[in-house]
C-alpha cells in the first residue's frame, strides 16, 4: 500500500488491515502499549477489529476486556488516558505495537507500568561472543 493511500475504517475496520491480522481463537490480538517517547513498555492488553478500529479512529486505546466481555477505553474511569502516537503490525500479524503518550499509571495498581508491578524475574543474562573476548583479556586483578 503507498503511503498516502487512504484506509476506511469509519464503520468497520478496513479489510486490508484486517486481512492481515491473526487472531486468537477467541478472536483477538495482543497489543503491547509503549511510551512513545522513551520507548518504556508500559502494558499488554488485547484487541479485536472492532478495537482496534476505535483506537485507529479516535486518538484514544479501546481493549477488548477479556474478563467482563466488554470494550474499554483506557482512561474513562481513571483518568489515566493513553493518546494514541502511532501503531504498528508485527510481521506475523498476531501482535500490534502501539505507542502512546500515557497521562498517570498504565496499571491497574496504580503503578506507571504493568512491568514495575510484576517486577523482574531471575534470569542467566546473556553475553554476545565480542564481548566475552574482553572479558578473556583480563588478568585476575582487572575484574
Amino acid at each position: 500500500m503507498h503511503p498516502t493511500e487512504r484506509y476506511d475504517n469509519d464503520v468497520t475496520l478496513d479489510s486490508r488491515i484486517a486481512q492481515r491480522l491473526k487472531h486468537d481463537d477467541k478472536g483477538l490480538v495482543a497489543a503491547v502499549i509503549q511510551q512513545y517517547d522513551t520507548h518504556e513498555v508500559l502494558m499488554v492488553g488485547y484487541m479485536d477489529d472492532e478495537a482496534l478500529r476505535r483506537t485507529l479512529t479516535s486518538g484514544r486505546v479501546t481493549f477488548w476486556s477479556r474478563s467482563r466481555q466488554e470494550y474499554w477505553r483506557k482512561g474513562d474511569t481513571s483518568g489515566h488516558v493513553q493518546y494514541v502516537k502511532s501503531v504498528a503490525l508485527d510481521c506475523d500479524g498476531d501482535a500490534l505495537l502501539v505507542q502512546v503518550d500515557q497521562v498517570g499509571a498504565a496499571c491497574h495498581t496504580g503503578k506507571r507500568s504493568c512491568f514495575d508491578e510484576g517486577g523482574r524475574l531471575p534470569v542467566v543474562v546473556g553475553v554476545r561472543p565480542e564481548e566475552l573476548d574482553s572479558v578473556d583479556g583480563m588478568t585476575d586483578g582487572e575484574c
